[in-house]
Order: structure tokens, then C-alpha cells, then sequence
């Protein structure tokens, strides 16, 4: 006779929940049986089960596999079966990856933040002239849209070549007259106008209006009618 398990002392603790306390408990029966045998053929009834519980599982790539991992999983790692795949280890399963660690980076100028210090350092190792040039000026117009974003205002183009030359360390220059892209802060309409507007030009909320002016004219006569007694017999 197999060794008798305490179903109780499972109760309050249920491993892989998406499987059910009764896989829980074939499971651990297995793990008690005293010849391989036995537990080699319970044991892969059990995967049958838990494939049929878990259809969506048929979706992943080698499902069978995660299902036996899921049985030693379930089984604390004690069941000892032949199993068609290598057993996985605790330490594997309770693996916990290294927390990510965030760049603690000082940013001279916020407002036009890390990407352009990147691109800055990008431009400074170019060597052709010209191409060299257009890719200074596809800064300064980007740090132009980043400075208006941050401050909603306009703001010179002797402000961001200005910055530009003390961001590159005095390496990046651009020529003084040169325009730079106009760009301007613009501010989202209210929903409350495009509400209206939609109810204004909508016909059928104009439709839905007269009807009702007519269905309340159409009561008040009815009830006048009422009050004096009805409409009058000749």
C-alpha cells in the first residue's frame, strides 16, 4: 500500500493554482507510490489532464516540455519519474534577473534633453564639411521644436545657436544669418465647440427637436380638451 498523504496539510498551500487542487493532490498520490512503474504510468495520465485543463497551453512551443515541468513543479521536485525531458532545477525556476538600474546621467540642458547631447557628440566626429553642416543645422532645428515645447513661446534662433556652441564645447558652429525652421506652439481646440458644432450641423438632432415641439404641443390640446369637459357635441 502506498504511503497515505495529509490531503489537509495541502489545503491552505495550492502550487500552479491554474491546475486545481485535485491535480495537486493526484500529483503528490503519485509521489508516494512505492514502484516506478506505477508512478511512471499515474504520472503521465496526470499530463494528459493537465494538457486537457489547459488548452491554450497547446498554442506554445513544446508544450508537452512545459507541461513536465510543471509536474515537478507541482511535486516540489520530489516525484521521481522517467520523464522525457531533463528535470528542471529550483534554483532555474526561482531565478530572479538582475533589477534594471537606471541612468544617472547629469543633463545640462534639461529642455532639450539626453538625445541631443548624443547627437551633438555624433556631429563632432564627422569629418566631411558638408555633411557635417547639415547635420549641425538638423540639430539646431530639433533643439528649436524641443525649446519651443518646453517653454510654449518663441524663441530666437541666436538663443538655440548659442546653446548649440556650448553644448559642443565651442566645436559646433553654424553661420550667424542662417533661419532656422519656424516652429510654433499650438494649443488643441476645446471638445466643448466641436461638441456644438456637431450638434448643429447633425439633422437628425434638428428632426428630433421639432417632433418634440410637436409631440408637447399635441398633449397641451389633449389636456385643455380634458379640463373643459371634453370637446363639445353638436
Amino acid at each position: 500500500m502506498p504511503e497515505q498523504f495529509d490531503y489537509n496539510s495541502t489545503r491552505n498551500k495550492l502550487i500552479l493554482s491554474e491546475y486545481g487542487r485535485n491535480v495537486q493532490n493526484m500529483v503528490k498520490y503519485i509521489t508516494a507510490l512505492p514502484t516506478k512503474e506505477e508512478r511512471n504510468r499515474y504520472a503521465q495520465v496526470v499530463i494528459d489532464l493537465m494538457g486537457f485543463l489547459n488548452p491554450h497551453l497547446r498554442d506554445v512551443a513544446d508544450f508537452k516540455h512545459k507541461l513536465w515541468d510543471h509536474l515537478h513543479i507541482i511535486s516540489n521536485f520530489e516525484i521521481d519519474v522517467d520523464s522525457p525531458y531533463p528535470k528542471p532545477s529550483p534554483e532555474a525556476i526561482h531565478f530572479k534577473p538582475e533589477p534594471l538600474r537606471y541612468p544617472h546621467q547629469r543633463i545640462r540642458y534639461k529642455h532639450y534633453g539626453k538625445t541631443i547631447e548624443l547627437m551633438i557628440e555624433k556631429a563632432k566626429s564627422i569629418d566631411e564639411p558638408e555633411r557635417k553642416r547639415h547635420m549641425v543645422q538638423s540639430i539646431a532645428n530639433f533643439m528649436k521644436m524641443a525649446y519651443v515645447q518646453w517653454n510654449k513661446d518663441s524663441v530666437a534662433d541666436e538663443i538655440i545657436l548659442s546653446d548649440l556652441y556650448a553644448m559642443s564645447g565651442g566645436q559646433l558652429k553654424l553661420e550667424e544669418n542662417i533661419n532656422l525652421n519656424k516652429v510654433e506652439f499650438r494649443t488643441p481646440p476645446s471638445n466643448q465647440n466641436n461638441r456644438g458644432r456637431n450638434n448643429n450641423n447633425n439633422p437628425r438632432n434638428n428632426n428630433n427637436n421639432q417632433n418634440r415641439g410637436r409631440n408637447n404641443n399635441n398633449n397641451n390640446n389633449q389636456n385643455r380638451n380634458r379640463n373643459n369637459g371634453g370637446p363639445k357635441k353638436y
